[in-house]
């Protein structure tokens, strides 16, 4: 690997083309426009006289985001912050470049200008016989896009599970504000004995140990899934509140965020202990006789409608995040479906939820995969001679290179496969509805 300055590698070609404000995208058209954003692309153009067809393939660099895409059919460029790069073919197969890029760190610096930091980059390039050694490159694309090609299915695949769990709620309980199916609407505060919320005091910036107490930050919740990993440590000099100790079995609700976020309500499957909840966070509490499946209450906080209205509740002084009171969340008018029901939905849950679990275990080790591969491959630690070239068979690679090639990744990398979704969805029949 030889070490070559950013500017003899990649030209700033963001000149070459003509950007088009975000007013002028059509949702339909010819050609697309890509700009900054994290959406591959952001619009369409029928003006071919917008189009650059000739510096192809491009990246489009995000100068305040530090988005990086790819393109090599003809695009239009976005007007706010997008940089258009062009690879000297000379050096370096663009995609190799593409895929450096992405491998490295870029200095955050806010929604300020970064393609100043980018400029600072050196990027490796494999020379073989003295010149730039493209096939070296093209292996190190290919390998590092069939596991990018996995980590896609797999998240694509924990989408899918997400959108069936909302169609069967939809399906047996119908939506809750619409109420199409007639249930019975009750006030929360009928079905709560309490709502609890912890305290924050000030906490270490970084993330408590396994055996140390820690509190939760609002990240454990915002997605509406519980995330243990979204915590700071408790300093040592603050006696933890055992009370507030986050248990599994918990229903927990953020009281104050921006209004986007504001009203993320999460279940504990589970959790690592010595976790406390902070103040921002409710726990909720429910009466014993009330004939409530806590699972159940989850996705019905989380369905879309339901929480738009509780949302609405949010109020706060301007500059300050929206928050929402106990007394106003209490008077919330809820659908109360029969228990029965409501368990037989909270077994169809438990069981998409174990799917998922394995499925993101695979993800993160796939990730993980990813990292350690485009790290090794780009410092020229791995042996990629019998990695095949596109054109070439797959089944054929092996490596017999343990030191610098182990065995274990390529397994992974090149034989791993994804089951089909229709495999791992739970079987289940839409259950009768009953007398209410």
């Amino acid at each position: 690997m030889k070490l070559h300055p950013f500017s003899e590698v990649v030209t700033d070609a963001t000149s070459k083309f003509t950007k088009i404000k975000t007013s002028e995208y059509q949702t339909q058209g010819r050609y697309k426009i890509i700009d900054q954003g994290k959406e591959p692309i952001a619009g369409y153009t029928d003006d071919a006289s917008l189009v650059n067809n000739q510096l192809l393939p491009v990246l489009i660099f995000g100068d305040h985001t530090r988005s990086l895409k790819y393109a090599d059919t003809p695009i239009a460029l976005g007007a706010d912050g997008a940089k258009a790069l062009w690879v000297d073919p000379a050096l370096a197969d663009t995609r190799y470049v593409y895929y450096y890029l992405r491998s490295i760190q870029i200095k955050e610096a806010g929604y300020s200008r970064h393609f100043k930091f980018l400029k600072e980059v050196d990027i490796p390039i494999p020379f073989k016989d003295g010149s730039p050694d493209f096939a070296y490159q093209i292996r190190i694309v290919h390998l590092l896009g069939k596991v990018e090609e996995l980590i896609t299915q797999r998240k694509h695949h924990l989408q899918q599970l997400d959108d069936l769990l909302k169609s069967v709620f939809l399906e047996m309980f119908g939506d809750p504000v619409r109420n199409e199916k007639g249930w019975d609407k009750i006030p929360f505060s009928k079905l709560l004995a309490d709502i609890e919320s912890g305290k924050s005091p000030k906490c270490e910036a970084r993330q408590a140990e396994s055996n140390e107490w820690g509190v939760l930050k609002l990240g454990a919740v915002t997605r509406c899934k519980f995330d243990e990993t979204e915590n700071k440590a408790l300093p040592n000099d603050v006696i933890p509140s055992t009370r507030d100790e986050v248990k599994a079995g918990d229903l927990l609700f953020s009281r104050k965020n921006t209004y986007e976020l504001v009203a993320a309500c999460a279940y504990v499957f589970s959790t690592r202990p010595k976790l406390l909840m902070p103040d921002l966070i409710f726990r909720f509490i429910f009466k014993q006789d009330v004939d409530i499946n806590p699972i159940f209450m989850w996705k019905l906080l989380t369905c879309d409608s339901q929480r738009k209205a509780i949302q609405s509740l949010a109020a706060g002084a301007a500059g300050s995040m929206p928050n929402i009171s106990k007394t106003n969340l209490k008077s919330v008018r809820l659908p109360k479906p029969p228990l029965s029901l409501q368990n037989q939905f909270a077994t169809i849950v438990e069981k998409v939820e174990s799917i998922k679990s394995r499925y993101q275990q695979s993800l993160a080790d796939l990730e993980v995969l990813y990292s350690s591969l485009s790290q090794r491959a780009f410092k020229g630690e791995l042996d990629l001679s019998r990695v095949p070239l596109p054109d070439q068979p797959v089944a054929a690679v092996t490596i017999a290179d343990h030191a610098t090639s182990p065995k274990w990744l390529f397994r992974q990398s090149l034989q791993f496969t994804c089951l089909p979704l229709t495999t791992c969805q739970p079987r289940w029949k839409m259950p009768k509805r009953a007398r209410h």
